[in-house]
């Protein structure tokens, strides 16, 4: 026996962060210490991001930690604060949902022909009061954070849910659901009635729905052991659940497997109307499918994922301009740190790098097991937070190794970093762009997710000024 303990412990994937992994990630007991009497983060929050970038979070707490991370929660806010504001968020996700429920009943029976009718104008007019009724909220929560999303205005960019005004005329009112992207607007005909741009929105919808139900029942349930009280869900609530959000073709899915689908559906139908910009996109229920299964209010895990796509949504942008600066930097920094691996690939014409576009379209999430992908996730996160919280190199501790510095960028390093452990197999073994990507498609299961963080941040520290620089 003591043998095979000796052969089983020489085979075991080593890693330098392998006795962090040991030490404890953020408990319960050490999260409450890092906040004041009146409930505010220590320090702006500075030890909590070290602490969970260097060992992560202990999964009971995680549903707590979340929101500080993605952005939902200010990290220099108050317990009064919050209260506040998650009323509020939950106010506009409901809000978000009744129009959901709203445009699903009038995709059933409405068609380009009867856009001329009264009735129409009507409904119309019927939707645009009850957004308007609501004005004075909606003009509130535009206040609460970035992370918000006002009704009446416009987001990150992207157009809203027009209700400008309460006395609009009819020609206004038809255009309070317009999910048609304003750049897309100025380019139609103005003269065009605004029946037309209300008939796109309803095939936009339909379109997303049809995708997001079919995307919703085949989700891996991967992330059962992580949500006890999902996967023990009664049969008749997971078909109430199922039903609310007129989800079919589940017959042959569990209870808990019927619930998770119908949560999917519920905050990816929010979240296409909250950015219609980019609607919905198959992939982006794989980012929103863990959320769901750490949290267990479907309004917090909608917010939680809005957070988390503000940084993903470029890798959904039908001009894939996101994805292509993305692969840009890992080439850059490939090319940075090994030469003779960046020209190999350069002789096998695998120089676009799309072999790791699935590792940055869903950030890792196929490559790894699910509690590998929270981890990674979270010093991601941590990352993201330290910088829009304007805390910069000098005050991270000197126990993180070599003082790394937290960057945007800590997935496309990773993904450097998973390239160059294979760099011998590649140069020596590999002709072709299909090899690698086989070879990358192989890595599920096999990677050490601190292993590749250490290695990452190894990359951070001898490039990231250099690649920083080199970024248009």
């Amino acid at each position: 026996m003591k043998a095979l303990r000796r052969i089983q412990t020489r085979h075991r994937l080593k890693s330098p962060w392998s006795r962090r992994k040991r030490k404890k990630p953020l408990t319960l007991r050490r999260w409450k210490r890092f906040f004041t009497p009146e409930g505010r983060l220590r320090n702006g929050g500075v030890g909590l991001l070290k602490k969970v970038r260097s060992r992560g979070i202990d999964p009971s707490i995680r549903s707590e930690v979340w929101p500080f991370l993605l952005g939902v929660c200010d990290l220099n806010s108050s317990k009064e604060e919050r209260g506040a504001t998650r009323i509020w968020r939950r106010k506009v996700y409901e809000r978000l949902r009744r129009q959901c429920k709203r445009l699903q009943r009038r995709n059933s029976s409405y068609s380009l022909a009867q856009d001329t009718d009264s009735s129409c104008s009507d409904d119309a007019f019927s939707t645009h009061e009850s957004l308007s009724s609501d004005k004075d909220i909606t003009e509130d929560i535009g206040n609460m954070s970035e992370a918000s999303c006002t009704l009446d205005g416009d987001y990150s960019g992207s157009r809203g849910l027009n209700s400008e005004s309460e006395d609009s005329d009819s020609s206004d009112e038809n255009d309070s659901v317009q999910l048609v992207p304003s750049s897309e607007r100025r380019d139609e005909d103005s003269t065009s009635p605004s029946s037309i741009y209300i008939s796109r929105t309803k095939e936009d919808f339909v379109t997303w729905q049809r995708i997001i139900r079919l995307d919703a029942v085949r989700a891996d349930t991967e992330w059962t052991p992580y949500s006890p009280s999902q996967s023990m869900v009664t049969e008749d609530k997971a078909r109430r659940a199922a039903e609310a959000v007129v989800l079919k073709d589940y017959s042959h899915l569990e209870p808990s497997k019927i619930f998770h689908a119908a949560r999917l559906v519920a905050v990816l139908e929010a979240y296409a109307l909250h950015d219609p910009e980019i609607g919905y996109c198959q992939g982006m229920s794989d980012l929103l499918s863990p959320i769901l299964s750490v949290i267990p209010d479907d309004y917090e895990a909608f917010w939680c994922f809005v957070g988390f796509m503000k940084k993903a949504r470029q890798n959904f942008s039908l001009d894939e301009v996101g994805i292509t600066r993305q692969l840009n930097i890992v080439s850059k920094i490939i090319k940075s740190k090994d030469s003779q691996l960046y020209k190999h690939l350069e002789k096998v014409k695998a120089e676009d790098y799309f072999f790791v576009y699935r590792m940055v379209l869903v950030m890792f999430r196929r490559e790894l097991t699910l509690e590998q992908t929270l981890c990674l996730w979270e010093a991601m996160w941590a990352d993201q937070a330290a910088i829009r919280a304007g805390i910069g190199k000098s005050s991270w501790s000197r126990r993180i190794k070599h003082r790394a510095p937290p960057t945007d960028d800590l997935l496309l390093y990773a993904i450097a970093a998973s390239v160059l452990q294979r760099r011998k197999l590649i140069i020596e073994k590999y002709n072709s762009m299909e090899e690698i990507l086989r070879e990358c498609h192989s890595m599920v299961g096999k990677l050490d997710v601190w292993k590749l963080l250490d290695d990452a941040h190894d990359l951070i520290v001898t490039l990231h000024t250099k690649i920083e620089h080199a970024i248009p």
